[in-house]
Formats: C-alpha cells, sequence, structure tokens
C-alpha cells in the first residue's frame, strides 16, 4: 500500500489502466448507441492510453534538473503522450483530464490525498473547459463526480481519496442513462465515462494493492431501443469558424462570453502554457466578421478557418494501406484521412499526403512534418477525426508550420476540396475556398444496421439497409441497391449537377453500376463520377455538388 503517489506508481497506474482498458475493449465499444456499427470508443482509448505508456518507457530515467518532481515528469509525460496518441473525441478528452491532472500535481512535494483530490478537480475543470455547453450524461459528469467525492472524503489518506473517487465515478456512470436520454433509450452507459471508471479502479489497485470488485454496469432496459443524434449543433447557424488565437487568460474569457453570444458548439482549448499561451477556438456562427472581429480584440488570431456546412457529421473510418508523401513543389501541401484503399489513391493522386484513418495526433502530425511544406491543410473526414486533427496543428504550430484545418466529414467531401486548390492564391484564400467546397458537397452513406434502433426515419432492425444523408437516418430498406438509388434521387431533388459514387469494400459486384446508370436515366443532365473507394462498413458512399 501506498501513502503518496510516486514516479514508479505513476508507471504501474499506466500500465494498469491500460490492461483493464483492454480486457473491456470489446465492451466499451459496444456501448453504441447509434445503429451504425462504427462504434470505437473503447478501441481509441486504448490506443490513446497506449501512446501515454510508451512515452513514459521511452523516459524511464530522465529527470531535468530544475522540472517538476519526479512524479510530476511522469505524469506530465502520460499526459503528453496520451495528447500525441489521442484517437477520437474520447481520447482527446482524456488527454485533457490527465493534462490537468499532471498540472495541478508537478511541483507537489507529494501527492497525498488531499494532492489527489486536487489533481481531480483540475483534470474535471480542464475537461469542462474544453467545451462551452457540456452535456451531462457523459465523460465529464464521470470525471467531475470522481473529484467531488475526493474533495468530500477531506483526507491525506491516498488510499481513502482514490477509493472514495473510484467508488463514486461507478455510481455516476451507473446514472449517466438518467441524464441522456439517448443512453437510457438504448439500455446502456456512457462509453467514455466507462473507460474512465476502469482508469481510477487502476488507480485504487496501485495505491491499496486490492482490485475493486465491481461487475460492468448492467444494461437498462430498452424503452424502445433508440439511436441518438450525432454530435452537432444547431441548424440556425450557417458557419463554422475556426482559428488559433495568441492571447492572455482574462482575454479569452471575455471572447468566450462574446462568441457564446453570437452562435453555438463553441469549444476553447488551451495549450496549458499559462500566460501568453495560444488557444484554439471552434464557434459556430451566422455572423463570420463578428466572431473574427472578436479574436481580434483578444488577441492575435492566425489560421483563420470559415465553412459553410450542412451541420451533421459522418461516422468514423478504419485503417487503409500506408501511402507516401508526394513531394510539395509550392511550400503547400495537403494531408487526408482516408479510409480504403481506393480512396487512398484518390487522394494521393490529387497531391495528397494520405494518412490511415482514426490516426493518432502524432501520426497526423508526423505526416504534416513530413510533406516538408510550410502551409498544410489537413482533411480530417470524420467528426471524431476533428478534433486530433485541431491537437496536432497546435503542435504543429510550435514548430513553425502553419496548418489550417477543413473539417471535412467524408471523403466526397475531401474530394470537392482538393478540387478547387489554386496555389496562385494566398494560402488563408485557399483554404477558404476548399472550406466553401466542401461545405457545399452534401453527401450520403449507405450501410447495414448493426442494432435495432429508432431512427428519425423509423424503426430500424439488425440487417435493414440504412441510408444516413449528412449524417442522419433518412432512409431504411430492405433491398441495397433500392435504398441506393431512392438516397440518390432524394439528394437530386434538392439540385446537383455532379454526383460521386465510392464503392466500399463489401458492395455487390455491379452495384455502383447499376446506381449510375439510374442517375443516367432518371437525371439525364447529371454527371456521375464511379471509383472503387475500398472504405469498410458502407458499401456506398455518395457525394452531390
Amino acid at each position: 500500500m501506498l501513502d503518496t503517489l510516486d514516479a514508479a506508481a505513476v508507471r504501474r497506474w499506466c500500465a494498469g489502466g491500460l490492461a483493464a482498458l483492454k480486457r473491456h475493449q470489446g465492451e466499451i465499444d459496444d456501448l453504441n448507441v447509434y445503429p451504425v456499427p462504427d462504434g470505437d470508443t473503447g478501441t481509441n482509448l486504448v490506443l490513446t492510453l497506449t501512446s501515454a505508456q510508451q512515452a513514459l518507457a521511452m523516459d524511464l530515467d530522465t529527470l531535468p534538473g530544475d522540472g517538476p518532481t519526479p512524479h510530476g515528469h511522469a505524469l506530465r509525460l502520460m499526459a503528453r503522450g496520451a495528447l500525441l496518441g489521442a484517437r477520437g473525441n474520447s481520447g482527446v478528452i482524456l488527454s485533457q483530464i490527465l493534462r490537468g491532472f499532471a498540472d495541478a500535481v508537478a511541483a507537489a512535494p507529494a501527492v497525498r490525498g488531499r494532492e489527489l483530490a486536487a489533481a481531480l478537480r483540475n483534470a474535471a475543470t480542464a475537461a469542462y473547459a474544453a467545451v462551452a455547453t457540456p452535456v451531462e450524461g457523459t465523460l465529464l459528469t464521470v470525471v467531475a463526480a470522481a473529484a467531488g467525492a475526493a474533495e468530500r472524503a477531506d483526507s491525506d489518506d491516498l488510499r481513502t481519496v482514490a477509493r472514495a473517487a473510484a467508488g463514486e465515478a461507478t455510481r455516476a456512470l451507473s446514472r449517466t442513462p438518467e441524464q441522456l436520454p439517448a443512453l437510457a433509450r438504448a439500455g446502456v452507459v456512457d462509453a467514455g465515462g466507462r473507460g474512465l471508471c476502469l482508469l481510477l479502479d487502476a488507480l485504487v489497485e496501485v495505491v491499496t494493492g486490492e482490485r475493486p470488485e465491481r461487475a460492468a454496469p448492467a444494461p437498462r432496459p430498452v424503452r424502445p431501443p433508440a439511436t441518438t443524434v450525432r454530435e452537432t449543433g444547431s441548424e440556425a447557424y450557417a458557419y463554422e469558424v475556426q482559428y488559433l488565437l495568441d492571447a492572455e487568460p482574462p482575454a479569452v474569457a471575455r471572447l468566450r462570453e462574446a462568441l457564446a453570444a453570437l452562435g453555438d458548439s463553441l469549444v476553447v482549448v488551451g495549450d496549458g502554457a499559462g500566460s501568453g499561451g495560444t488557444w484554439n477556438v471552434h464557434v459556430h456562427v451566422n455572423d463570420v466578421g463578428a466572431a473574427i472581429e472578436a479574436a481580434v480584440v483578444a488577441g492575435r488570431p492566425h489560421r483563420i478557418t470559415v465553412t459553410r456546412f450542412a451541420d451533421q457529421v459522418a461516422p468514423a473510418p478504419a485503417l487503409p494501406p500506408d501511402a507516401e508523401a508526394p513531394t510539395v513543389p509550392d511550400g503547400r501541401a495537403a494531408v487526408v484521412v482516408a479510409a480504403g484503399a481506393g480512396i487512398a489513391e484518390l487522394f494521393a493522386a490529387e497531391g495528397a499526403t494520405v494518412v490511415p484513418g482514426n490516426p493518432s495526433t502524432g501520426e497526423l502530425l508526423d505526416a504534416i512534418r513530413a510533406t516538408g511544406a510550410a502551409w498544410v491543410v489537413v482533411l480530417p473526414n470524420d467528426p471524431n477525426t476533428q478534433a486530433v486533427a485541431s491537437n496536432a496543428a497546435k503542435e504543429a504550430h510550435r514548430l513553425g508550420v502553419k496548418v489550417s484545418v477543413v473539417p471535412t466529414r467524408s471523403p466526397v467531401q475531401a474530394l470537392a476540396a482538393l478540387a478547387v486548390r489554386d496555389p496562385g492564391r494566398r494560402f488563408e484564400d485557399d483554404v477558404i475556398a476548399m472550406a466553401e467546397a466542401a461545405g457545399a458537397c452534401r453527401y450520403a452513406e449507405v450501410c447495414h444496421a448493426s442494432r435495432e434502433a429508432l431512427t428519425v426515419a423509423g424503426p430500424c432492425r439488425p440487417g435493414d439497409v440504412l441510408a444516413l444523408v449528412d449524417g442522419e437516418v433518412h432512409l431504411i430498406g430492405s433491398d441495397l441497391l433500392d435504398t441506393c438509388t431512392a438516397v440518390v434521387d432524394r439528394m437530386l431533388g434538392g439540385g446537383g449537377e455532379l454526383v460521386t459514387l465510392l464503392s466500399g469494400a463489401d458492395a455487390p459486384a455491379g452495384l455502383t453500376d447499376a446506381v449510375r446508370e439510374h442517375v443516367t436515366r432518371a437525371w439525364p443532365f447529371v454527371e456521375v463520377h464511379v471509383y472503387p473507394g475500398g472504405q469498410p462498413h458502407y458499401p456506398l458512399l455518395v457525394g452531390v455538388e
């Protein structure tokens, strides 16, 4: 049993937490309330913490002479590794939690009970600070509950506080369905919160020598099964504005208030540098000028991107083969995330550096640096990868590389964006043009339902064919070809001159040819491009411009 959390204990905690996440990886992946087979929270948490452990393993004995304490050094290595290895939204939030934890106790002579409570509170604050309007019933709720219990324990005994925090986290996790209706209807608890509970239980095991015996939270009765809308803001706002901002914390606080009055989906994340740091700002607004003017008042904005978008999101991709980085003739480059060998070849043919799907921050950063370019645009093609891309852009900024993230949500949007690149334009103007092209491209995915659910188009059962337009289920069918042609008709009903079809890895032979023939007959003035995409899960991806 331990009285204080030393550097060796930090390493055992990371290893134990990773082992627990690996044991429960499949269980956490299955805590997915959407009927599309792309739940990967458990996988993303495992990969994020794997990177944290690797960072610790590569620096076993080194400690700066005038730096933090040994335990602080270990915690900061763990947090830094998690940041660079963060995958998906869950991984990015976990990296923020670890960073807040490390910052709170890095200089403390010893980490006992009260120091642990302070570390958990700072971890919760760091996680909440990244989101303008936190959603309760998520990982945020669980870490806040753990911090509150640790503070109420009011003890210097490390074991008492660790047990209190882990126990309350488990109880908070069981309450998440009461706070988030989508979880209640699906009969599951929050996936990210489940992962954090395992990490806190691993901490208890390290400091007490005893493994907490906790059964996995039992699914609640389904009433009936349902789905949740993917993470998004209000459709009332037509533009997404993002920029990096060099500013002082008081000015950033005022900026938050100004932007909150202009729109929604406000996220402001700092780099932890304190005074004079760099902040990553994201907001959905109608008045783009006002959002940028507010940044000028607060400090020095740079890497500004403006996107007009359909305000929906797309599912997470999987891994394609590696692709070589192209040469960079004009000092600019594009880094694109691709799921599927065919899609990767399309992007490579457009002169882009291709990164396999679901990358870590470090992998994206490596790809950015490998281009050798001074100006780089990143196309994540997935909302979960967007947070990772923003972190990679921030890290690249410290290395002197200017990076802009165009928040593409589908490969077809990235193809539209790459098609309008013009090296003769200023980099910032080129990025805005790419963002506008991506936003003007509506996209659809066709797949088979992986579970029973209640969607906005009605109930679906496992095996039903789902057609999602801009991230939301619009059609439910029983025949793949009929559903594919129906969704293309629905999209072209709203206008369009160019249709792009990407066939998936599991698409039956002749599917895209049949859809193209249908479009040629029904919409004779529409141009159709067909490519083998090779993407998993989705037999067909559709883009309409």
